[in-house]
């Protein structure tokens, strides 16, 4: 006599679900630095629980993760091609990480943007394999299954890839939050004023600022080094410009500058300190990667003073 499999009644696996999501989607931004890329996986997985038989699945968050983190290591493999031919610098796409976020996600270090540049530096193998067990605490056995590999080659990847995170952090620790929230403040008052002294002031003289605008808006495609020309530079634009509205918001767990234009997104600006100075400034201006906060950031506006 058969019998017959039975799946997790739908209303049980829709709360499960909303109860992982972040953690599929968290580690799908991770490995992408993409939130329209996450989502897009994000539904997949969804597609992949809803129909599958879920019984036998003793920990269901890790089965999620893993599902994701297979779908987006086909993606990444595909995407690092892609980017040999992007136009101009490239950075992450922005992630509101604060109370305006329209997308919970597991908030930590490796998803601010001077982590998620420093992992574009990995092998698609070594990033999956070091965000899969150093961040969401994968078994190296499923890890192994992702990259279909075996486990000691699995802990071999993550090893080589926990050292190259560790040397890069050495020039990237983050600041405590109260110097960001001063030196931001103090960025964007001067920013608004048209103050390129007071730009100046704040900026390393040795600092540098990095603009994507993936070849969709004007923007420099080169970096732009130096306090005294970056300071002229944004100063100059500023003029040209004419925003709205400069936020400052929370993105990957630090704050930023979300810069409205015409009634839009315009720019999102996150920066990098080290002894009291903005050493790194990061501007993304790709209308692609900025197209999901507008609705969130649409709703702030309106309800703000």
């Amino acid at each position: 006599m058969s019998t017959t499999r039975v799946s997790r009644p739908p209303a049980v696996l829709e709360a499960e679900w909303e109860t992982h999501r972040p953690a599929v989607f968290g580690v799908a931004y991770r490995l992408l630095g993409s939130v329209a890329d996450a989502e897009d996986v994000a539904q997949d997985v969804w597609l992949r629980a809803a129909g599958a038989d879920l019984r036998d699945i003793s920990d269901l968050r890790a089965w999620l993760v893993t599902v994701a983190a297979r779908r987006s290591y086909d993606v990444l493999k595909s995407a690092r091609a892609r980017r040999e031919t992007y136009v101009g610098p490239w950075l992450p796409a922005p992630l509101l990480t604060g109370p305006d976020a329209s997308e919970a996600v597991l908030v930590d270090e490796s998803v601010g943007s001077a982590m998620l540049l420093i992992m574009e530096e990995l092998s698609p193998p070594e990033r999956v394999a070091f965000i899969l067990h150093d961040v969401f605490g994968i078994e190296f056995s499923r890890i192994a299954e992702v990259l279909s590999s075996s486990v000691p080659a699995a802990r071999q990847l993550a090893s080589r890839a926990r050292r190259k995170v560790a040397g890069a952090r050495q020039h990237t620790a983050r600041a405590p939050r109260a110097e960001q929230d001063r030196l931001l403040a103090a960025f964007r008052a001067a920013y608004e004023a048209g103050d390129m002294a007071g730009l100046v002031r704040i900026l390393h003289p040795k600092a540098v600022f990095v603009a994507d605008g993936g070849g969709r808006i004007p923007a420099a495609r080169k970096l732009v080094y130096g306090a005294a020309r970056i300071a002229m530079m944004m100063v100059r634009v500023g003029r040209r410009w004419h925003p709205d509205r400069i936020d400052i918001v929370e993105v990957g767990g630090e704050p930023a500058l979300l810069i409205r234009r015409e009634g839009r997104v315009h720019a999102v600006d996150t920066v990098q300190i080290e002894d009291g100075l903005i050493t790194v400034c990061r501007r993304v201006l790709n209308p692609e990667k900025l197209a999901h906060l507008s609705a969130v950031t649409t709703a702030r506006a309106a309800s703000s003073p």
